[in-house]
């Protein structure tokens, strides 16, 4: 492959490792091609995984990410490798949640993020956490997340 905006990349198109701990993953990212246009993009992860922080009991969520990226895409190879690095971290639901958004805001400077964590039932109570950089674009379609609320056997 010649000089490209994928050139840097290390983890795509090779065996990796899950890391053990998200302090231990290495998010990748490349140059927006379509900087110059404002667009949502959309990660669905319906089974990520981490620990009660307490128990170390297996906890379940429906995460969803959008973000509206500046001058760098994240790499999804390097993103899911990054989200299961929680499954044997512990961390309740809003840390885990809000940690993930921060982090891709921090690494991505994008115009906009915002993640929606909707996660199944701990105790009989299902807890949903949502995070965002700041107001939604206006001049960007940006769907709904399409989850709806949980209402188990109700």
């Amino acid at each position: 492959m010649t000089d490209s905006i994928y050139s840097n990349l290390k983890q795509l198109g090779g065996d990796t490792i899950l890391p053990s701990d998200p302090s231990q993953a290495e998010l990748e990212r490349v140059q927006n091609p379509q900087a110059d246009t404002a667009y949502n993009v959309r990660f669905v992860a319906p089974e990520f995984t981490s620990l009660c922080p307490m128990t170390g009991q297996p906890d379940f969520a429906h995460l969803v990410i959008d973000y509206v990226p500046g001058d760098w895409l994240v790499e999804s190879k390097s993103l899911k490798l990054f989200l299961g690095s929680f499954r044997n971290h512990g961390a309740f639901h809003e840390d885990c949640t809000v940690s993930i958004g921060r982090r891709l805001a921090e690494f991505l400077d994008p115009q906009w993020l915002r993640i929606g964590g909707y996660w199944y039932p701990r105790g009989g109570i299902p807890i949903d956490v949502f995070w965002q950089t700041g107001p939604m674009p206006e001049a960007v379609w940006i769907p709904d997340q399409g989850v709806p609320p949980y209402r188990g056997r109700g």
